[in-house]
């Protein structure tokens, strides 16, 4: 059956457009002021809505296997998709770790069978991420795997490093670095600075994630070899990635919305909600990485969606578990924080939420074009809303911002030319 959106005001790289929709066999037909239903047609009325390219999410944890207690694929790519998200990309950090073939195929498998969004995985670049042998690149790229990353955790001997990121560009993935010295890190739960001393917790220093962005795009320039840095939470660490691609390093990052919409204020409650690795930093990080936003230096929005049960979270600071789960706010967030104050316009925000994604991993979709794959998302940009976490479908409830009021609610999320959500 063909699907059919009228009325909506259509969100493409160059601007907006009032325009009908016309989707047939998984595939945008046509995109044109006004279109008659032909045949059976289901009518999507999308007056007052704004039609978006399917949001990609490049950094999810979905903890299945082994962690289902926190979250797992269908709990998961329900939240997805009520958040908007067409596609995500699962980091590795399971039980068994992903870094093989099978588990690559395991996910890929129990993905299809909830049928909701598109799940890639991403390979681990170290055997159990351990950091001191490469992982089976070649065989979990040949699975399906679009990517590789030790998320959690740096890979921090450099020769390891080096190898790794020859290996993926030799089989045409990108390593998607975690940056983190561990030892400067040294246990550090929140930001090193006066709010870690005014709350006695332990601090950790920024240079802690500079020195590691500044070792991993060392190499991509020496190499001549792509680099991704994720989660990017520091001015200076901006500051490293602008100057790398002034001269020319092939570099790209992403940060998410709670580096671009708190400041490190919000430990002072002890809630552990707010507790996230890379902490959340001081005001001139989050006007830093708002501003490498609009200047295009941080190419990619995305959650680092790490669901936890609430015995991970409702224990002491120093011993709760780190993450926020973010992937059913991050568009309300992102249009709140960013498009409504005036920083970015919404093509732009289309293109860190999908365009830049797709680009970055080769994958299909991010933009709204005749003949591309109809991932879709309609928002009502003037739905404002207060976030209530107990409303959730991840099983993760843990989030910051929890009572938040915010604008843009997800109307419709369109996969491959089929509603998934609402339900």
């Amino acid at each position: 059956m063909k699907l059919l959106i009228k009325g909506g005001t259509v969100v493409l790289a160059d601007g907006e457009i009032k325009a009908d929709v016309l989707v047939g066999e998984g595939k945008i037909v046509k995109i044109a002021p006004s279109i008659n239903a032909d045949g059976e047609c289901k009518i999507i009325n999308a007056k007052n809505k704004h039609v978006f390219a399917g949001l990609i999410d490049m950094h999810v944890h979905l903890r299945e296997p082994g962690f289902e207690g926190k979250e797992d694929i269908e709990s998961g790519s329900r939240a997805a998709v009520a958040g908007g998200v067409t596609q995500l990309c699962c980091m590795p950090n399971t039980d068994p770790v992903c870094d093989n073939a099978v588990v690559v195929n395991y996910i890929k498998n129990r993905a299809k069978e909830v049928n909701l969004c598109k799940v890639r995985p991403i390979g681990a670049i170290t055997k159990g991420e351990r950091g001191e042998s490469l992982a089976e690149i070649g065989k979990m790229k040949a699975a399906g795997a679009v990517a590789i990353s030790d998320d959690g955790k740096s890979v921090e001997n450099s020769y390891i490093m080096r190898l790794a990121m020859e290996y993926a560009n030799d089989f045409g993935i990108k390593c998607l670095c975690h940056c983190e010295d561990s030892s400067l890190a040294d246990g550090g739960v929140v930001n090193e600075g006066y709010n870690s001393t005014l709350t006695g917790l332990k601090g950790s220093l920024r240079a802690a994630e500079d020195i590691m962005i500044a070792r991993d795009i060392a190499l991509a320039e020496s190499l001549n070899i792509p680099v991704h840095i994720c989660h990017v939470s520091t001015y200076s660490g901006a500051e490293i990635i602008k100057s790398a691609k002034a001269r020319g390093v092939k570099v790209t990052a992403e940060t998410c919305p709670h580096y671009f919409a708190l400041t490190d204020d919000i430990i002072t409650s002890y809630n552990t909600n707010t507790k996230v690795n890379p902490p959340v930093r001081e005001e001139k990080d989050r006007l830093a990485i708002i501003k490498a936003l609009k200047e295009g230096v941080i190419d990619c929005i995305v959650t680092d969606h790490a669901p936890h049960s609430l015995k991970d979270k409702q224990v002491e600071y120093n011993l709760a578990a780190f993450g926020i789960s973010g992937i059913e706010t991050v568009f309300a967030l992102s249009y709140t924080y960013l498009v409504k104050t005036g920083a970015l316009t919404l093509s732009e925000l289309s293109e860190k939420l999908s365009s830049n994604p797709a680009k970055i991993l080769g994958l299909e979709g991010g933009c709204l074009r005749e003949g591309e794959v109809a991932d879709i998302t309609i928002a009502d940009l003037n739905a404002k809303y207060k976030i209530n976490s107990a409303q959730f479908y991840s099983k993760g409830k843990n989030t910051p911002f929890n009572g938040f009021e915010v604008y843009g609610k997800i109307e419709y999320t369109i996969v491959n030319g089929e509603i998934k959500f609402p339900f």
